[in-house]
């Protein structure tokens, strides 16, 4: 029997580029928090229109100080989940953070899928990051926010015997993919409920989890601010929101 190695090769790069297009529209259009919420605080059941406003992967020395600017204009605090490694490269970034009154969550050190990792290495990365975070910003957090949210029940029992809080996400603005801010902020403004927690990023994009283009992040804070508190929300941060 002769193979054809043309057709072959054309079959398996299809099959290649179809699983490819198969994770990007699993991304851009579905919100995987959805399926690992349980046993986590994603959302707070509030009377008050409270909302808490959530940065992913950072400190990012040029999009972070943009977005501290804007929130400083804005009047608002929201909560940096940042990645041990980045406070380590930009430590002055996370400390501007704490200085402007904002909080501090631990997103792991190396921005690591952690559904696999065994109970000691999901000890080890989240103590390292803890002793990162407090050696720049003097700060112990007490929240943890896992990369892409995935977590099985038994890493979920283990952080919280830790001492640690698993804070997702209610509402995601999607914005690493770089939509326009506009629509980010009608997406939120349509769907935004009292407690809801939102989810944006001040590092990092489709691809990787630092530099990126954020611009579109940096647009949405005045626009995004200025349409809720006409709404009668109020931003606040994690901590706030969780006593």
């Amino acid at each position: 029997m002769t193979i054809n190695w043309g057709w072959l090769t054309f079959i398996v790069v299809v099959f290649i580029l179809a699983v490819v297009l198969l994770v990007m529209c699993f991304c851009l259009f579905f919100d995987q928090a959805l399926l690992t919420r349980r046993g986590t605080v994603y959302r707070v059941k509030s009377s008050k229109k409270q909302i808490a406003l959530t940065f992913d992967d950072g400190p990012s020395p040029l999009w972070t100080p943009k977005i501290l600017d804007e929130l400083k204009k804005a009047n608002i605090k929201a909560t940096f989940f940042m990645i041990g490694h980045h406070v380590k490269k930009y430590p002055e970034i996370a400390r501007r953070v704490i200085e402007e009154g904002h909080t501090i969550g631990n997103h792991g050190y190396a921005h690591s899928v952690m559904i696999y990792y065994t109970l000691p290495e999901i000890e080890e990365e989240i103590k390292y990051s803890e002793v990162v975070i407090k050696e720049a910003t003097g700060v112990t957090t007490n929240i943890f926010r896992p990369p892409k949210a995935w977590l099985s029940k038994e890493l979920k029992i283990k952080i919280k015997s830790m001492g640690y809080q698993i804070v997702l996400w209610s509402l995601n603005s999607k914005d690493w993919v770089s939509f326009n801010h506009k629509y980010i902020v009608k997406y939120i403004t349509r769907h935004v409920k009292p407690g809801d927690i939102l989810l944006f990023h001040d590092s990092g994009d489709v691809f990787k989890a630092e530099g990126g283009d954020r611009l579109q992040t940096v647009l949405a804070i005045p626009l995004l601010a200025e349409t809720l508190k006409a709404k009668g929300y109020e931003f606040v941060s994690i901590r706030e929101m969780l006593t």
